[in-house]
């Protein structure tokens, strides 16, 4: 029996180059037999954390306030694995995906956590313009860490300034190799 998988996609752009990373590794994941839910953030209404400390992993909507982030919280918590997509904005997550990280404290703020540890894992695809990953690898290694999510690698693929620039590109077959190594 496949995984679960959810990919939180912070591209702004639905046919950007980032998309076709995580277009590549759904392909890849889908025929190693698993079952993927992909969010395109960008196009969703989700608000910034308030850090009012008043969620309850127990609610439906664990987190007080009402937005998309309700749509998200059910697949994350039922998900095997969780692949975080996204543009390199200023070395680090696009403001979409970090607003939606941020938010998904709510499953762990109460002491159930929810959202650490229970056997996830996580990927990162990433696209940019240059190649200084760096910092956002360290930032994803420390959300690993803290999550206790096993970390199943990430694909980084830079030089990739306008859209379409990623196609042809080897970073595309291994994102479709790190979806198919899914079981």
């Amino acid at each position: 029996m496949g995984k679960k998988i959810v990919i939180l996609n912070g591209s702004p752009r639905k046919s950007g180059n980032t998309s076709e990373l995580v277009k590549a590794f759904t392909e890849g994941a889908e025929q190693a037999g698993n079952e993927v839910a992909a969010f395109h953030l960008d196009s969703m209404n989700i608000h910034g954390c308030k850090g009012c400390f008043g969620g309850k992993s127990s609610r439906e909507c664990p987190c007080v306030q009402k937005d998309d982030m309700v749509q998200i919280y059910p697949a994350v918590r039922d998900a095997d694995v969780i692949v975080l997509a996204s543009p390199l904005y200023y070395w680090n997550l696009s403001g979409q995906l970090r607003t939606t990280v941020d938010r998904l404290f709510a499953l762990e703020e109460d002491g159930e956590n929810l959202l650490r540890g229970h056997g996830k894992a996580s990927a990162l695809l990433m696209a940019a313009e240059g190649h200084g990953f760096e910092d956002v690898l360290l930032y994803y290694d420390h959300l690993m860490e803290h999550l206790r999510w096993k970390n199943l690698g990430h694909v980084l693929a830079g030089g990739n300034m306008n859209v379409g620039d990623i196609k042809g590109k080897a970073e595309i077959q291994k994102a479709f190799e790190l979806g198919k190594s899914i079981q």
